[in-house]
């Protein structure tokens, strides 16, 4: 958004100056009118009724333009571009997700691992002044998105998480220690991993507690979230005949997921349904709302130019008519 200031703007007072030159000027001209009275005046309607004679007073016209245009450029107009910058409390979240087999059980709508990326992807877009990134595991880990500011990318790539894209099995340790690796360096004043499993670690070289120290250390808060309907449900089984899901007792290592965030200064939490993760992602949201500080700032830019343009051309023209087509009658 542009707006037009001055940087000194006391300057435009001597625009008052003009009104007072154009009654200066219409006085004079009342004054040196003839009063000479003519039995005929045909010898001058020639002269008072020509383009010459109304050109004249344009030169005075053009004169008054010219010493405001001049009064405005001492004023110095300046174009203001102003923009918000939030400054933020600085806060890196890094979600570390589960992509093993058993996220597609059906415990969820439309199973668990298509919630927990509708979920997060809301979590994402309700947080846009965050750099956040994305850490997948099951059977291993790596980093599907490194802390970013393009939230469009990182749901981009949260959409085309799929099972199966590493090798199965559930590797918390590994994926938590990948997470930590990956916020470790970051200068922000709050470092956050979301980790969600629905399991028990079975894989990896890395045991949670140990990647709870490491994360400890580094001064990274971990929030834990098992998921996982209480009981029995649908996991999906590889048949000959192709997948079939059959009812299956779930297990979640909540000690474990526990013990994480106690040790880390987060908190674990349990989701058994769609609307409990949502309620979950919504607590920790709140836990961690950036404090955003908006400044006003703006980049000014000298607006000078046009005018004395104006004014030069005004100018040169002036002088053009007083020295060639005005001169007789000036």
């Amino acid at each position: 958004m542009n707006n037009i200031s001055f940087a000194s703007p006391a300057y435009l007072w001597l625009l008052l100056i003009i009104p007072l030159l154009v009654a200066f000027y219409i006085i004079r001209q009342h004054k040196t009118s003839p009063s000479l009275t003519l039995s005929s005046v045909n010898r001058l309607s020639d002269m008072s009724g020509s383009a010459r004679t109304i050109l004249r007073h344009v030169l005075f016209a053009f004169r008054m333009i010219i010493i405001a245009s001049l009064i405005i450029i001492i004023a110095r107009p300046q174009s203001t571009d102003y923009w918000e910058d939030v400054s933020t409390e600085g806060i890196d979240i890094i979600m570390a997700m589960d992509i093993s087999s058993s996220m597609l059980a059906r415990d969820f709508k439309p199973d668990r691992l298509e919630a927990a990326k509708n979920v997060a992807t809301e979590f994402i877009s309700g947080r846009p002044h965050d750099r956040m990134g994305l850490v997948i595991f099951s059977g291993e880990s790596f980093t599907q998105c490194p802390l970013t500011t393009d939230h469009a990318v990182l749901i981009n790539l949260m959409r085309d998480m799929q099972s199966g894209m590493i090798e199965d099995g559930t590797a918390i340790g590994l994926g938590l220690a990948t997470a930590v690796n990956r916020i470790k360096d970051s200068d922000a004043k709050s470092k956050v991993i979301i980790l969600l499993t629905d399991g028990v670690n079975n894989r990896g070289e890395i045991a949670p507690v140990t990647a709870a120290e490491i994360a400890a250390t580094m001064g990274v808060r971990v929030y834990t979230i098992g998921v996982g309907s209480r009981g029995m449900a649908p996991y999906p089984v590889q048949t000959p005949a192709g997948i079939r899901y059959q009812n299956m007792q779930v297990e979640i290592d909540e000690e474990v997921l526990g013990e994480i965030a106690n040790m880390t200064g987060g908190n674990y939490y349990r989701a058994t349904d769609n609307e409990s993760l949502n309620k979950i992602y919504n607590e920790i949201d709140q836990l961690e709302k950036s404090k955003i500080n908006v400044q006003e700032l703006s980049r000014k830019r000298e607006e000078y130019m046009p005018l004395a343009l104006i004014m030069a051309s005004l100018l040169l023209l002036e002088m053009l008519l007083r020295y060639t087509v005005l001169r007789k009658y000036i």
